[in-house]
C-alpha cells in the first residue's frame, strides 16, 4: 500500500495517527507510536503550558522521529500550549486541534513548519478549516470515543473528501486493518486511533481502565452529555448510568440545572486514567472497544492493523 505524497511529508512508515487523548496521550506514548513509524499525538487536554511541555520533552527524548500534539481551543491554556509548541518547533511536526477555530494560530505554525490538522465533525467545518488554511483535516465520526459529533464514520468520511481538496483522515470506529481498509475505499489517505492505543504496553492507563477495555462488547458503551449539548461516548460503569439519570431528570424541568452534573463530571476522566475509579471515572471509550482483545506494544498494533488493510486492499494471499 503506497503512501500518499501529503503522508510521506510527516515521515511516516504507516498511515495512522495515534489519537491525542488527554490524559493518556503523554510524551511515552507519543514517542513509541513515532518510533514504530506512526505519527504519535501528546494529548494536551486541560493541562498548563509546562505540564505540555514536559510531556514534549519526554517525547524528544525518547524519539528522534517527528510527533505531534493535540490542542484543545476551548482549554483556558490553549493561549500558552501554543507558544510552548512554537518553542518546540523543531520536534513537532503536525498540530491536530479540537473543541474551537485554530484559525488564529494557523500563519504561525505553518512559519514555524507545523502542519495543522483539526478534528472535523461535519461537513461545514471541514470546509471552514479549509478556507482557514488547514493542512488537513480529521474526521472523526461518531463511534470514536470521547467527545462526539453526530454523524457516522461511514457517513462522514466521503461527505468531506468530496467537500474539500485538503487530505482527509478518518477517525471513529478503526480498531483493525479492515476499518483501515474500509476508510480508504472512503477516500481517506489515513486512520486515527485512539481506544486500541489504550490498550497499548505503552500507555499509562490504570490496569482497570485496560481491563474493562478488553472485557467491553459491542454494547458496551454509551453516550453522556447529549442533553446538557456535550455527547461523549464512555463504556458503561456505575458513574456513566448515574450521569444519564440526572440528565434524564434534568430534562424534565422547566429550568435545568446543571451544577450536579458538572460536578459529578469534573475529574472524572483523571480519576479513569490515574486512579482506575471503575464506580466514579469516565471511562472513554469508542465502539471498537469489544474488538480489542489483548494488549499489545504500540508497534505490534501499528504493524497488524497496517498488513491487514494491506493484505485486503491489495488482494494478496
Amino acid at each position: 500500500m503506497e503512501l500518499t505524497p501529503f503522508m510521506k511529508s510527516l515521515g511516516l512508515k504507516y498511515p495512522i495517527f495515534q489519537g491525542g487523548m488527554a490524559w493518556v496521550a503523554d510524551g511515552k506514548l507519543a514517542a513509541a507510536v513515532s518510533n514504530a513509524g506512526g505519527l504519535g499525538i501528546i494529548g494536551a487536554g486541560n493541562a498548563p503550558g509546562d505540564v505540555v511541555e514536559a510531556e514534549i520533552k519526554t517525547a524528544k527524548s525518547l524519539t528522534d522521529r517527528p510527533f505531534g500534539v493535540n490542542v484543545m481551543l476551548l482549554s483556558p491554556y490553549a493561549e500558552d500550549v501554543v507558544k510552548v509548541i512554537l518553542a518546540h518547533q523543531d520536534s513537532i511536526a503536525v498540530v491536530t486541534t479540537g473543541a474551537g477555530n485554530p484559525g488564529k494560530y494557523v500563519a504561525d505554525f505553518k512559519a514555524a513548519g507545523i502542519k495543522v490538522i483539526p478534528v472535523v465533525g461535519s461537513v461545514a467545518l471541514a470546509r471552514m478549516m479549509e478556507r482557514v488554511g488547514a493542512d488537513a483535516v480529521v474526521a472523526e465520526g461518531m463511534e470514536s470515543g470521547g467527545h462526539i459529533g453526530k454523524l457516522t464514520t461511514m457517513a462522514l468520511v466521503p461527505q468531506v473528501v468530496d467537500a474539500v481538496k485538503i487530505p482527509v483522515i478518518a477517525a471513529g470506529g478503526i480498531g483493525d486493518g479492515r476499518g483501515m481498509a474500509a476508510a480508504f475505499m472512503l477516500g481517506a489517505q489515513g486512520v486515527q486511533m485512539g481506544t486500541r492505543f489504550l490498550v497499548a504496553t505503552e500507555s499509562k492507563v490504570h490496569p482497570n481502565y485496560k481491563k474493562a477495555v478488553l472485557k467491553a462488547k459491542d454494547a458496551s458503551t454509551m453516550v453522556t452529555g447529549d442533553f446538557a449539548g456535550h455527547p461523549s461516548r464512555v463504556l458503561k460503569n456505575k458513574m456513566a448510568k448515574k450521569y444519564i439519570k440526572l440528565e434524564k431528570a434534568e430534562a424534565l424541568k422547566d429550568k435545568p440545572d446543571f451544577a450536579e452534573l458538572e460536578e459529578l463530571g469534573s475529574g472524572s476522566l483523571r480519576r479513569a486514567v490515574i486512579d482506575g475509579d471503575t464506580a466514579t471515572g469516565s471511562f472513554m471509550a469508542g465502539e471498537i472497544a469489544g474488538m480489542v482483545h489483548k494488549e499489545q506494544s504500540a508497534a505490534e498494533i501499528l504493524q497488524d492493523v497496517y498488513q491487514q488493510a494491506d493484505k485486503l486492499l491489495s488482494g494478496k494471499d
